[in-house]
């Protein structure tokens, strides 16, 4: 894969700042694409919400996935998780989901929710990684949270990210807002990420592009394809 130059369909500059990205110095970040968050009885049932729009992007994410593959950038899957002993369950975050009447690690129809090894806490199908693709499991909103993927990314020489999944205004902005503050130059593909419903999902793209792009940039899947296409 060449280098290829900044996106122009991107909001509200350019992507990326360093004016040309490569499978060498950018990765792909799948956020939370679970069946806990994406199925009618995953963990956002268990709220007795929606999650209408959160489905929405599956298509979209799963096509980008299969599409962006062969060109070989860093492939890089989040799981919200929990050990089974909850040994890294945050009190503040125990309670909050208790209040919700969906405790983490609760019995719901796809096993304990959010809890590691469970099949609800797994990926929704079309989701789960290739051979050599890396699964960070992540115990709070953010990525970067407890885990070890900066270690990861500063080992792979990465600048750039493209991120998507669930939710936009959670997991997903928490990541970019962490990766923002560590350097990273990002890229949020709005028809591949969902939120709880529409008005949330368009106030995180919002603020994303205020202040000359804040904390990065945003734009749609195909506009990054198809510079891919045509290099």
């Amino acid at each position: 894969m060449s280098r290829l130059a900044q996106l122009p369909g991107t909001a509200p500059y350019a992507w990326p700042l360093s004016g040309g990205w490569s499978a060498e110095d950018t990765a792909v970040i799948t956020i939370d694409m679970q069946r806990d968050f994406l199925a009618v009885d995953g963990y956002f049932g268990a709220l007795g919400e929606s999650n209408s729009h959160l489905t929405s992007a599956i298509e979209p994410a799963r096509n980008f996935l299969q599409r962006i593959r062969p060109y070989g950038l860093l492939m890089i899957h989040t799981r919200e998780s929990h050990r089974p002993e909850l040994v890294d369950l945050t009190d503040n975050k125990r309670q909050k989901a208790v209040r919700m009447g969906s405790p983490v690690g609760s019995q719901g129809p796809m096993g304990r929710l959010l809890v590691r090894g469970e099949h609800g806490c797994d990926f929704h199908d079309g989701f789960q990684p290739l051979p050599g693709e890396i699964v960070v499991d992540k115990p709070g909103n953010s990525a970067f949270y407890a885990t070890d993927l900066e270690h990861i990314l500063r080992a792979r020489h990465i600048r750039n990210l493209i991120l998507l999944g669930v939710t936009t205004d959670v997991c997903v902005s928490s990541t970019m807002r962490d990766a923002n503050d560590r350097g990273f130059d990002c890229v949020l593909l709005e028809d591949c990420c969902g939120a709880a419903n529409q008005a949330l999902h368009d106030a995180i793209v919002a603020s994303i592009q205020r202040e000359g792009g804040i904390f990065g940039a945003s734009g749609q899947s195909a506009d990054l394809l198809g510079a891919l296409a045509s290099a």
